[in-house]
């Protein structure tokens, strides 16, 4: 009862902030409530500026850290609010009021149990970045090096626990009122949107991040992550080393100051390739605010490790194949990646879906390859298996809204280039060493020699289990018969190995 008062209480809130900005129009996708809807639009400000997906993220940035999350989120989901609005929602700002600096250094010396005078000679009372969750300042350390503190916002864990339980009530009401609106399983979503956030709430696994990414790009050329101060990082704070640059989607900027914009491209080309192909590890918030270019050397220099994204090698499989078949015009190919993967029910109708991966290639294969955003067909791909009920698959989410922004930047360092085209090569290498028939050969002899491997234990294991069965009491006729079944069964099990 409680639960429901006070989330019916934000519900109004959310609405009159919905209305000041002309944005009460999700409320629309659960029939039942377009009446209130239709009543809300009285009070509209019909003034307010934009496209609906620009006031709907004002609207957001205007409720607070969690809406703004909710916000990155919904732009990954063309399928539930369209393919404008979802554009105008990756574009949300993630940017909010600093705190105070004296509260900023409270919380530094109760995570770190220090004074900030034994681990900063000098602490910024201005912060360079303030964004939903934490924020950022300049400090020198007492050993004398320059670095960039990053600090929870006071309370937040508590605010965003009371806003993401707040979308679960909506989630678990609109499945409710609506029942067709449970195959975009809102539910999942927001307990997929729970756990995300969450962590990015614990500095600490930031910091691991970073470290782990620094590790897999150690010999990446032109590219590199800033050093973490371990000794000055805890849960609710994490330090890194200072980075000054150039922001990477200013040409001009980078142009003046004798930088080739192409050479950096190219290089953001392989390191985006290798991220997501070759390591299965990949920043999933690299946003421009997010990636500087150092002024002397060009490298990229990446910051903000809160937001990170895993592929399995299976997914990196059925990631290429579904590229190759787009651009060899093979739908069928692209259809049986999603069957065989088991993202769509095996009861769903591949012809229909092959039908509509067609309607989604055809439009746009005959554009020049500039043109073409892999991100945004891979959006719509995902939208329409959606449509075939296709589980959610969280992982590939977060990669299209990823592969999104490095096309967007890709374009701001040159507009007549297209990021794939330089990482084509390095893709066709991996699938060739990834999914030919010499990998598939030797991927079966390794499972065959791990089963060999195996193979004594499990005989161990059914011999012991034989034992107990001899020990326990039965007639002499079943005795024999459970033995004679068990030797067919071990019979079985070790002809099957032989076989596989």
């Amino acid at each position: 009862m409680l639960r429901g008062l006070r989330n019916l209480a934000r519900l109004l809130a959310c609405a009159r902030s919905l209305a000041r900005h002309n944005a009460l129009f999700p409320f629309a996708l659960v029939p039942q409530l377009v009446p209130f809807v239709e009543f809300a639009e009285r009070f509209v400000d019909k003034r307010a500026p934009g496209r609906p997906g620009e006031r709907l993220a004002r609207a957001l940035q205007e409720m607070g850290p969690a809406f703004i999350k909710l916000g990155q989120s919904l732009a990954t989901r063309a399928d539930l609010l369209g393919e404008t609005i979802a554009r105008d929602l990756s574009l949300l700002q993630d940017r909010l009021p600093p705190f105070p600096a004296e509260e900023a250094r409270a919380v530094i010396e109760k995570d770190l149990e220090q004074p900030i005078e034994a681990l900063f000679s000098e602490f910024a009372p201005e912060p360079v970045a303030a964004a939903s969750i934490a924020q950022v300042h300049r400090a020198r350390t007492t050993e004398g090096a320059l670095v960039a503190v990053k600090i929870l916002r006071p309370g937040i864990e508590e605010a965003i626990g009371r806003d993401l339980d707040f979308f679960l009530w909506l989630a678990e009401w609109a499945e409710r009122l609506h029942p067709p609106l449970r195959r975009y399983r809102p539910v999942e979503a927001v307990r997929i949107l729970a756990r995300s956030t969450r962590r990015e709430m614990d500095l600490r696994l930031e910091a691991a991040a970073a470290a782990e990414f620094a590790e897999n790009n150690r010999d990446a050329v032109g590219f590199r992550v800033p050093a973490v101060d371990w000794r000055r990082t805890g849960r609710r704070v994490v330090t890194f080393e200072w980075v000054e640059g150039l922001p990477v989607d200013e040409r001009e900027r980078l142009v003046a100051a004798g930088l080739d914009p192409d050479a950096i491209l190219e290089r953001a080309a392989v390191v985006f390739f290798n991220q997501v192909f070759r390591d299965g590890f990949f920043h999933a918030d690299m946003h421009p605010g997010n990636m500087l270019i150092d002024p002397v050397t060009g490298d990229i220099v990446a910051l903000d490790f809160g937001i990170m994204g895993r592929l399995a090698l299976a997914d990196r499989r059925n990631l290429c194949e579904i590229l190759l078949g787009f651009l060899e015009r093979d739908y069928a190919r692209v259809a049986e990646v999603f069957f065989r993967a088991g993202f769509l029910p095996p009861d769903q109708d591949k012809a229909a879906f092959t039908q509509a991966c067609r309607a989604l290639g055809e439009p746009i294969l005959g554009l020049p390859l500039s043109e073409i955003s892999f991100g945004r067909l891979l959006g719509q791909l995902l939208a329409t298996a959606e449509e075939f009920e296709m589980q959610t698959q969280p992982q590939l989410l977060l990669l299209q809204k990823t592969m999104v922004v490095a096309e967007g930047v890709g374009r701001a360092l040159n507009p007549s280039v297209n990021i794939w085209t330089l990482a084509r090569p390095l893709v066709e290498q991996w699938m060739r060493e990834n999914l030919g028939p010499e990998v598939q050969l030797r991927e079966a002899l390794a499972e065959g020699v791990e089963a060999l491997r195996r193979l004594p234990a499990t005989l161990g294991r059914l011999e012991r289990l034989l034992e107990r069965v001899q020990a326990t009491p039965a007639p002499p006729a079943r005795l024999e018969a459970d033995r004679l079944a068990w030797l067919l069964a071990a019979a079985a099990f070790l002809l099957g190995l032989a076989l596989g």
